[in-house]
């Protein structure tokens, strides 16, 4: 914990001397600088016609756009107006356009011939306990955010940062009421609450994905996305805190940490804050702990003989 403090301190620092950066500097393409001028910031300014003189408000702040994770998104190859209406380049935007469908994934990424399978994540996610309560109201989008969204469970070699960034795709929803509620209509149930079997929560938290326990694991699919209901969640700590951990088929299949999940090298404790007792193994370690088990038995039984042998 102490560690940790010191690096968050250590961060912090770091980025204090680092001057912040514009839109501008992210961006140079002009539409899509344009977009941002308003959508990367607290307030916009307009001329109001009706009164003739300029005005600023506060920018509503579920349209802040993140440009730096804009930047590193997958979608930072695409102008705005690629999945925005057109006519958003007109400003004060007509409000007749926010009624307007905007494209979904598969739109995109259906036929696609790359191993993301989009279909099939389709497939999966049609037989979830979210498109069966909110059918084709619960998009892609209530998940994955268009503008920011990294596949950093393929592309990360730390297990904490997939960890990290796929957790909090769930808490945007169940760890924020408005945006639950938003969703489902409904007061959101505090998470400690839900979870109050779960022994040592924060640990869990910060070391397995909610997916780990929510869903179904597929095979030859990287991430599934059958969200099951909370009554069919694991329960079972055998389940990842063993020698053939689900884990191993979920969290730790990623190609880039297969190899360290199988043989269990030091590395997966060196280099990842992110370890579960039981589902990383070390081999030798573990035939050396049943060797000096041994031997620690037979030296007891060898002193019990003798002790036996002395007194007769």
């Amino acid at each position: 914990m102490i560690q940790r403090l010191i690096y968050l301190s250590v961060f912090f620092f770091v980025m204090s001397l680092v001057p912040k950066l514009s839109a501008q500097t992210y961006y140079d393409n002009a539409e899509e600088h344009q977009c941002l001028k308003c959508h990367s910031s607290q307030t916009y300014t307009f001329f109001n016609t009706l009164m003739e003189y300029e005005e600023k408000k506060l920018m509503n702040p579920y349209y802040i756009i993140d440009s730096v994770g804009l930047k590193s998104g997958v979608h930072s190859v695409f102008d705005c107006t690629d999945c925005h209406s057109y006519e958003y380049t007109d400003y004060p935007h007509r409000a007749g356009i926010k009624l307007e469908p905007l494209p979904t994934c598969l739109d995109c990424h259906a036929g696609s011939e790359s191993d993301f399978q989009f279909e099939r994540i389709q497939e999966e996610f049609q037989k979830s306990v979210h498109y069966e309560v909110y059918g084709d109201n619960f998009t892609c989008a209530k998940c994955h955010d268009q503008h920011t969204y990294r596949p950093v469970a393929r592309t990360s070699e730390n297990v904490s940062e997939i960890v990290q960034f796929n957790n909090q795709m769930c808490l945007t929803c169940h760890g924020d009421v408005k945006s639950f509620m938003l969703v489902s209509g409904k007061e959101n149930p505090e998470i400690r609450d839900v979870h109050e079997w779960l022994p040592n929560q924060e640990l869990h938290f910060e070391n397995v994905r909610c997916i780990e326990c929510h869903t179904e694991v597929q095979e030859g699919l990287m991430v599934s996305h059958n969200i099951l209901k909370k009554e069919e969640a694991v329960r079972n700590c055998v389940e990842c805190h063993s020698e053939n951990s689900r884990l191993k088929a979920s969290l730790y299949k990623y190609q880039n940490l297969q190899q360290r999940a199988e043989d269990g090298t030091f590395s997966v404790i060196i280099s990842n804050e992110s370890y579960v007792i039981g589902a990383q193994q070390i081999p030798i370690l573990r035939t050396l702990s049943f060797i000096i088990l041994g031997l620690v038995l037979a030296g007891i039984a060898l002193h019990i003989t003798f002790r036996i042998i002395k007194k007769k």
